[in-house]
């Protein structure tokens, strides 16, 4: 049934079956396809940094304002997430992630 189900997919899409697999190898390798992905894997390690940050005040007790969950959850930038992150471990108070800036 399957190979009716196939054949049938090629009648209504007819595909040389040649070109379609390199057409989509070259798609998945295109600068552009590996850009987004890039992207993709940069947005998604900002949002894990900002999470964790976070985590580490609530979890050691200490109160995260409004102000200062906002500000965590709008950086993208991944190494002043870092920094805030390590600043989390020792902090007395959430707005200690945010010292000397």
């Amino acid at each position: 049934m399957v190979g009716s189900s196939h054949e049938a997919m090629h009648r209504v899409f007819p595909v040389d079956s040649c070109l379609a697999e390199p057409a989509m190898q070259s798609f998945w390798r295109h600068p552009l396809a590996e850009q987004v992905r890039e992207d993709g894997r940069e947005e998604g390690r900002v949002e894990a940094l900002a999470e964790m940050t976070r985590n580490i005040l609530c979890r050691r007790g200490i109160e995260v304002a409004d102000h200062v969950r906002e500000r965590v959850g709008s950086c993208t930038d991944l190494d002043r997430l870092t920094t805030w992150s390590q600043r989390a471990v020792h902090a007395t108070a959430a707005d200690d992630l945010f010292a000397g800036e």
